[in-house]
């Protein structure tokens, strides 16, 4: 038999079986659909947690100071401990896996006003690799420089809330905003985001300074001392470097102020890299859940493809006696048989991926809450389940047909469906 008239015989046989092949389709094509969801739902969730913990900062540890819990150095605990700003270039010394170490010092009693409206903003003050190490991006102007550092320039970039109330009229950019009474000039406005973490408030309701203004104008309140400072931000060279980055850092500072480096209480750190990795190892076993519940509905839908092929091969019985009866081999009949399990798995697996990224498509058009990206189909899910769906349709279709082509043609001609 040649290809076109083989083609022609299954396209002539599956239209003849119309209900048989369309119930064996849907049951491929909902087994697919139903994969690619629930694991597009699971990654959606991965991607937009891990986007809404980027907010704060990406890879970056807060360090606090707070009161030893552990005697060292013949002092007792119980002492309050401070970071000063000669900690900042020892820390940097001898902290060789850590990228960044920079303070940040804040004041929330600091009165704002513009010529146009006033406010209450918590104003801090760090070094320029702030803007990065804590995801502060730049929607107007521009992040203060080391040059300003370095002159102590009286400039200030706005958060983006903060903008709009102190200058409702518009653009903020090379305006004057009166912290204290003391004129800064705003050199940038920071581009709106959504946070869902904070150690001291949102970004977006904040005034950013340099390190070097901030400590002449708004120094450390009281019990601190004009060289105190509130947190020390610190960022690994890497992710793997973080937790020898963070010993590095808490055994400097120990040094420095004679306690017991394994003393947490004594110098707290928030470590977001940690809490990514304890997230994304939630999420990923959530997507693995997501999975394994759609590999079971995967099963199911192969195990109804499979009783509608033996149904079908058993149906067909009888014609399989005739075709023997007529001198047809038996890899002719089996070749018939794979061609139309391969052809029903073609097209149905086809129309489940389409389904599926479509309504994938149709969902991410709708607006999605912060934490979830929205449903990111993944062609890895969608190429898996139709081959294992397909593999089912095309095996359970040749396993029957291999064993009604090996019977006797009379024993297949004498066969009755349903006896």
């Amino acid at each position: 038999m040649v290809l076109r008239d083989l083609i022609g015989d299954v396209l002539r046989t599956l239209w003849a079986h119309k209900l048989r092949t369309l119930l064996t389709m849907f049951g491929i094509a909902w087994g697919i659909v139903s994969i690619v969801l629930m694991v597009a739902a699971g990654e959606g969730l991965r991607v937009g947690q891990a986007k809404q913990a980027e907010t704060l900062g990406k890879d970056i540890m807060i360090v606090f100071h707070g009161r030893t819990s552990l005697q060292a150095g013949g002092q007792r605990a119980g002492r309050q401990v401070h970071w000063v700003d000669s900690d900042v270039p020892f820390v940097q010394e001898q902290s060789p896996d850590c990228q960044y170490a920079i303070p940040e010092l804040e004041q929330n009693n600091v009165r704002s006003h513009t010529a146009y409206n006033a406010a209450a903003f918590l104003v801090t003050g760090s070094y320029p690799p702030f803007g990065e190490i804590r995801s502060l991006n730049v929607g107007s102007g521009r992040f203060y420089s080391w040059d300003d550092q370095r002159e102590a320039r009286r400039v200030a970039f706005l958060g983006s809330d903060a903008a709009k109330q102190l200058f409702p009229q518009g653009d903020a950019i090379n305006q004057l905003v009166y912290l204290n009474d003391i004129p800064y000039t705003v050199i940038g406005v920071m581009a709106k985001k959504k946070q869902d973490s904070s150690y001291d408030g949102w970004d977006v309701n904040k005034i950013f300074v340099p390190y070097a203004a901030m400590r002449r104008d708004f120094p450390d309140k009281p019990p601190g001392t004009p060289f105190t400072f509130d947190q020390l931000l610190v960022t690994p060279k890497s992710v793997g470097q973080h937790e020898a980055c963070k010993g590095e850092a808490r055994k400097a500072l120990a040094q420095v102020h004679n306690f017991d480096p394994h003393d947490k209480e004594a110098c707290p750190i928030w470590d977001t890299v940690q809490e990514a990795k304890a997230f994304e190892t939630m999420t990923n076993g959530m997507k693995y859940f997501l999975g394994a519940v759609g590999i079971v509905t995967l099963l199911l839908g192969g195990l109804g493809v499979v009783n509608v092929m033996l149904v079908a091969v058993r149906e067909r019985t009888r014609e399989i006696g005739v075709r023997k009866a007529l001198g047809a081999p038996a890899r002719t009949i089996l070749q018939q048989f794979f061609f139309e399990a391969l052809l029903i798995a073609l097209v149905s697996g086809g129309v489940g991926l389409g389904v599926a990224f479509g309504l994938c498509g149709l969902v991410n058009l709708l607006p999605m809450p912060d934490f979830f990206a929205g449903l990111l189909a993944t062609w890895s899910s969608g190429l898996l389940a139709f081959g294992l769906l397909g593999s089912i349709a095309v095996l359970s279709a040749l396993y029957p047909a291999r064993q009604a082509a090996s019977i006797d043609p009379i024993e297949a001609l004498r066969y009755e469906a349903g006896g």
